[in-house]
C-alpha cells in the first residue's frame, strides 16, 4: 500500500492507498488510519483523474486538475496539494539526489542496484505509461544510495523512485 500525505484546503489527511489483486475495480483506501471501501465502476480504478466511484456505497464524481492543484467533488472544489512520500515537503529542487516518477506508470525496468555508481545521463529505470516507454535517467552522478521500487510495481506522480547520493 503506497502512504502519502495530502492537504486538501489546509487540512493534512494520511493517505494509504492499494488495488485488490482479484480485482482491479477495487481500491485500498485509508484515511487517517480508518479503511474506506471504493470502487471504480468502469472496472479500472489505476489511472483515473475524473473518474465516478463508489465510496461506501454512495456514487461520487471526482474530478483532480492534472498538476493536482485542485480537487472537485459535490462538495465543492477545494485547493490540493500531495506532499512527499518520505517528508512534508514539495518535489525536490535540481540537483536533489531523489529521483521521482515524472508521471503515473507501471516500472518495467530497473537497470541499477544500491550501491552502484552512476554518472549524471545513464539510465536508471523504464517506467510504462499509457504503453509508452519512458527512460528514467539519473540526474546526477554518484552512488544509488536507495532504490525504492521493483519490475511491475505501479507508481504514482512524485512517488520516489530511487536515490543517488
Amino acid at each position: 500500500m503506497k502512504k502519502l500525505t495530502v492537504q486538501v484546503d489546509g487540512g493534512l489527511f494520511e493517505i494509504g492507498l492499494g488495488i485488490q489483486p482479484a480485482h482491479a475495480a477495487d481500491l485500498v483506501v485509508e484515511v487517517d488510519g480508518r479503511k474506506i471501501h471504493v470502487q471504480s465502476p468502469n472496472g479500472s480504478a489505476r489511472d483515473a483523474a475524473s473518474e465516478w466511484f463508489i465510496i461506501e456505497g454512495r456514487p461520487v464524481e471526482i474530478s483532480i486538475d492534472e498538476g493536482f492543484g485542485w480537487i472537485e467533488t459535490r462538495w465543492g472544489t477545494f485547493p490540493l496539494r500531495i506532499l512527499d512520500q518520505t517528508r512534508a515537503s514539495a518535489p525536490p529542487h535540481v540537483g536533489d539526489g531523489r529521483v521521482k516518477a515524472p508521471i503515473p506508470g507501471q516500472v518495467t525496468h530497473v537497470a541499477v542496484r544500491q550501491g552502484e555508481d552512476v554518472h549524471a545521463g545513464q539510465p536508471l529505470l523504464v517506467l510504462e505509461a499509457m504503453k509508452m516507454e519512458n527512460e528514467i535517467r539519473a540526474p546526477k552522478p554518484g552512488t544509488v544510495a536507495l532504490v525504492n521500487v521493483k519490475p511491475g510495481q505501479r507508481v504514482a506522480l512524485n512517488e520516489l523512485l530511487l536515490e543517488i547520493q
